[in-house]
């Protein structure tokens, strides 16, 4: 009788451990998945927390925004589709010069055809930040901006600083859609100027 008890008493220590274990482990997993969202996401893990309103909310959702991105058939660019997008950005750039507005509507509208052809949805303009945001989290917010600025052109004037913003950061966004390096934090290399402020410059 009190070998069958001393056996009882071992089998729930064993049961408590296993459990304990059990426990330890899913706390470790979970603070190991919240420290790789934290990680990748950087700046948008943060915004998604002040959206959301608590930080398990916003993890359920950046997790679901990757599951719903594995769902997507995304494919890398032709040659010749790098060519042609290659040469409209090309154009948006030396058209800033004359006409600021045009161009920050050209370089929105080339985003989304870059998007289309690579296969994302685009119907939708937060769906389509959500689903750059789960490879290109470093330059979502640049396009979150330069949209912002896009839309702001059609409301009323836009100062030409802001506009000249709007270009490089979809300059950082269609490097990133092209898989090309970019220094995301800094300007463009050439910085586009209006022909109003090319004419002062030789005045």
């Amino acid at each position: 009788m009190a070998v069958n008890s001393t056996v009882i008493v071992l089998i729930i220590i064993v049961v408590l451990l296993v459990i304990a274990l059990g426990a330890a482990g899913a706390m470790l997993a979970k603070r190991r998945k919240s420290e790789n969202l934290q990680e990748h996401y950087g700046p948008e893990y943060e915004r998604t927390v002040v959206k959301t309103g608590d930080r398990r909310a916003a993890e359920a959702e950046l997790t679901e925004r990757e599951k719903r991105h594995g769902e997507l058939d995304i494919r890398d660019l032709k040659p010749e589709e790098r060519d042609r997008f290659d040469a409209e950005w090309t154009n948006v750039q030396r058209g800033f010069v004359d006409d600021p507005v045009n161009a920050v509507h050209r370089a929105d509208d080339l985003v989304g055809e870059i998007m289309r052809t690579r296969g994302y949805p685009v119907d939708d303009f937060d769906r389509r930040a959500e689903d750059i945001s789960v490879e290109h989290p470093e330059v979502v917010q640049h396009y979150r901006d330069a949209r912002e600025t896009r839309v702001a052109t059609d409301n009323g004037a836009v100062d030409t600083e802001r506009q000249r913003h709007a270009i490089t950061s979809y300059r950082a966004l269609i490097d990133a859609l092209m898989d090309r390096k970019s220094d995301h934090d800094s300007v463009q290399t050439t910085t586009p100027t209006t022909s109003q402020e090319h004419t002062h410059d030789h005045a």
